[in-house]
């Protein structure tokens, strides 16, 4: 895979190793992609694909003995190389990342407004009146009411949708230029999470980010996200612009996603979810590791793990049998 001229974000060959008492296990298997200026780009999968530790490992949040390999390019510089020091000035500043969960993200015992005003006092080197005025225009411009008043609460006394506001706002403080955004939805009811996924969508457009959706509902997908790169045991599989992806999927998995998607309408068809559960990281073979799950499988899938190759302009796949795939709305 090449680097695009227009990048803002490269990845390659992004490796993450997890030590256990069972040995090593590779929860992120040689990730590459590209971030463009101003895209969303969607990683989506089940559970334990690896997207939330491929997204901290951007930005090297995780500590040894987990070992993390591979190039982030960014401005020039790897960003897995760069010293301590130096990674400061990019994590939380120039790259923001909104985590999972708020309500254990945020730290109980400190005030909105003195997590709000440790971002702001590190990267934009304001302190007194000046963080507090501008922490109040944060929390005014991710949609808090009263925000002035709301600096003096703790994050108990938010609800969700507020808290994952509020996180958005810690995030923003900065103004970064790329936003990794690690299931910002989750656990919220369906109205806030329209809320929320509308409000990223204008500060992406006012602030010029690009943003990285972690989300396994393909849903949030199909409403956000420009380019969406899907996961499996730890590998990208396809990556593709997001209407080509759900026209005409080119790997088996997305397929499955595809399929395991409620229909609307007054038709009751039952889901075809996919058989089967997420392969065992510490016993993985040399084939395909979807084969046991897919229906589309022959002795091909079984001679080594394909690699995601180049299948069409635009769209990259791990499947040998990517041109045999039906469309999704194809019942098996």
């Amino acid at each position: 895979m090449t680097v695009a001229v227009d990048t803002t974000l490269s990845v390659r060959d992004l490796q993450v190793r997890f030590a256990t008492p069972r040995g090593p296990l590779d929860a992120v298997r040689g990730v590459s992609f590209d971030l463009r200026p101003g895209e969303v780009l969607g990683l989506v999968g089940e559970s334990g694909s690896g997207k939330s530790v491929t997204l901290r490992a951007l930005l090297r949040l995780h500590r040894p003995p987990t070992q993390v390999s591979g190039e982030v390019r960014w401005n020039g510089q790897n960003l897995l190389a760069l010293p301590e020091a130096r990674l400061r000035d990019v994590r939380g500043g120039q790259i923001g990342m909104i985590f999972q969960e708020p309500m254990t993200a945020l730290n109980p015992v400190l005030t909105v407004g003195e997590q709000i005003g440790e971002n702001l006092r590190e990267h934009a080197r304001l302190t007194g009146r000046a963080a507090r005025e501008r922490a109040a225009e944060l929390l005014e411009l991710v949609g808090i009411p009263a925000p002035a008043a709301r600096l003096r609460d703790y994050p108990h006394q938010f609800s969700g949708g507020m808290r994952q506001r509020a996180m958005i706002a810690i995030a923003l403080a900065s103004q970064p230029r790329v936003l990794l955004a690690d299931e910002p939805t989750t656990a919220l009811d369906v109205t806030i999470q329209d809320q929320i996924l509308r409000l990223l969508l204008r500060l992406r457009d006012q602030m010029g980010m690009s943003l990285i959706l972690v989300t396994h509902d393909l849903g949030v997908v199909a409403q956000t996200c420009d380019r969406v790169a899907v996961m499996y045991a730890g590998k990208l599989v396809e990556t593709a612009p997001v209407l080509d992806l759900f026209r005409s999927p080119k790997h088996a998995y997305t397929l499955g996603l595809l399929r395991s998607l409620p229909e609307g309408g007054d038709r009751r068809v039952p889901l075809q979810p996919i058989p089967g559960a997420p392969p065992n990281l510490l016993a993985l073979g040399d084939a395909c590791p979807f084969v046991p799950r897919c229906t589309y499988a022959t002795l091909k899938c079984q001679v080594g793990e394909p690699p995601l190759e180049e299948v069409a302009p635009g769209r990259f796949s791990a499947c040998v049998h990517h041109a045999e795939l039906p469309r999704p709305e194809v019942r098996a």
